[in-house]
């Protein structure tokens, strides 16, 4: 055998060769050994040759410690952890206070625009931005309800909604031919914030859709609304626009009327039709808190607005209701703990804003 190894060239490979043949059991000749063995050479020397590679030193296995995220992942993950609880701020956070310039403890706002109003003396307690002109969403529907119950209107009637009414409405329980009363269209737009519930009273109204729109540009040319537009009666179109201080007289306003600020109280309604049921829960997380008393409110949001709140609360001790708008919040959440940041923040200077006074002390000054 170490014959026949030594007539090749490559030891190792014609070693196998022969090898394959006297284990094949094959009393094959040299000849036709050598043979077998030419025609494995011929086919292999078609295939170019390979340089053999120098031996690689295998890297250590390391289990002691996991391997290390890439800084970009990680980077990442925290940028994305970081804005979740920016957006979404903890309920320890509140109250939420800063020092300003004259060293006074005030409320750190991180929405967009705010005010504290009281409508009894139209005196402004707090603000931020309040004057700025803003996208207000769906706080649009107070000025709505406003305009549609100024000609006292017959709340039972029977309104069958319209293709006009539920076309792209975004957010809306009702669907085409549903019919409902004038009083369930008032219940769904306060409460649920319908688009299509806005519409269709919009469109029902004496003045008509147009018109309707009209009128809700004069009402606020009357209440002397200096910094407010708008341009449909939903709040779906960004052209309808405010102030946190137009806002904040506005929901007072408002909630004068109980027609209004009753249905804005309530956390949940159901609305009959001839085929179906529709209930629905309030977009005001606020009536769910105890501690906090809400008169009357109504939430907004489009993405050009942010998250928007008008409310009317009255304070625990001294019974005394102010109004709290914030727009611009970063989350829906936000919105609401923002308000109540405010709300504490107010009711810790009751003292302060709300001093009370005997007739005669008053009448002596």
């Amino acid at each position: 055998m170490e014959s026949n190894v030594t007539v090749y060239r490559r030891p190792q490979f014609w070693m196998s060769a022969t090898a394959f043949v006297v284990v094949a059991g094959l009393s094959l000749p040299a000849v036709a050994a050598d043979s077998a063995a030419k025609k494995i050479t011929a086919a292999t020397t078609t295939r170019p040759a390979v340089t053999p590679k120098p031996a690689v030193t295998p890297r250590p296995t390391v289990t002691s410690k996991p391997t290390a995220p890439q800084p970009s992942l990680v980077k990442k993950a925290t940028t994305a952890r970081q804005r979740a609880v920016a957006a979404e701020p903890a309920d320890t956070v509140v109250p939420r206070y800063k020092v300003d310039a004259a060293g006074e403890l005030v409320p750190d706002l991180h929405a967009a625009a705010a005010i504290i109003f009281n409508p009894e003396t139209n005196e402004v307690l707090w603000e931020e931005h309040s004057q700025d002109s803003r996208s207000i969403a769906s706080i649009t529907k107070v000025m709505t309800a406003t305009v549609f119950l100024e000609n006292d209107p017959d709340t039972s009637q029977v309104v069958t909604v319209a293709q006009s009414d539920v076309f792209q409405a975004s957010t809306t329980h009702l669907r085409l031919n549903d019919k409902v009363t004038v009083d369930d269209l008032l219940h769904l737009m306060l409460i649920a914030s319908d688009n299509a519930a806005a519409r269709a009273l919009a469109r029902i109204s004496p003045q008509g859709t147009s018109g309707f729109i009209v009128r809700m540009n004069e009402k606020a040319a009357e209440l002397g609304l200096e910094s407010t537009h708008y341009a449909d009666s939903s709040g779906l179109l960004s052209d309808n626009v405010s102030s946190a201080y137009d806002m904040a007289r506005l929901i007072a306003h408002a909630s004068a009327d109980e027609r209004i600020s009753s249905i804005m109280r309530l956390s949940d309604y159901t609305v009959r039709t001839p085929k179906r049921s529709i209930s629905f829960h309030t977009t005001d997380r606020l009536l769910a808190q105890e501690q906090m008393d809400v008169r009357a409110a109504k939430t907004g949001f489009i993405s050009k607005s942010g998250y928007c709140l008008a409310t009317l609360l009255r304070l625990p001790e001294s019974g005394q209701q102010v109004a709290v708008v914030v727009l611009g919040a970063r989350s829906n959440a936000g919105r609401f703990l923002e308000t109540q940041n405010l709300f504490h923040w107010l009711s810790s200077k009751t003292s302060t804003f709300f001093a009370t006074e005997t007739p005669a002390v008053t009448q002596q000054q």
